[in-house]
């Protein structure tokens, strides 16, 4: 089952090798898993936007990229059920390396879909 689950992750090429083990699981596992489930990310800060009744589409790119980045780190509750989006993927040797490294990791997840919400800003208007 681990290789099938696996399998469904589109495959990213990187410009360098990684040397440490927290940037290779980054590239191999986390950025596939977020370009796997874009689609859902979207979904759900666009319906965050909406029941807090965010003046998104009034705001400027730079106040936009701001209220992105705050939303992340702040709201425990968008960023619980962002962070299950990922996790729930993980198999179970991903699992182990995020469990002795969650802080970081966790850290890593919330800034990676935060840039891809940045990136992708008209999707959410």
């Amino acid at each position: 089952m681990e290789t099938s689950r696996k399998d469904l992750r589109p495959q990213i090429a990187t410009d360098k090798e990684a040397f440490h083990p927290m940037e290779q699981f980054q590239n191999d596992v986390l950025r596939p898993i977020l370009k796997m489930q874009n689609d859902l990310i979207l979904s759900i800060y666009r319906h965050f936007l909406h029941k807090r009744k965010v003046p998104f589409n009034g705001m400027s790119r730079e106040k936009r990229a701001d209220w992105i980045r705050t939303s992340m780190s702040k709201d425990n509750r968008l960023r619980g059920i962002m962070l299950g989006l990922v996790v729930g993927q993980f198999v179970e040797d991903e699992l182990a390396f995020f469990l002795g490294n969650e802080g970081e990791v966790r850290r890593r997840i919330t800034e990676l879909i935060s840039q891809r919400l940045q990136h992708q800003v008209k999707q959410l208007l």
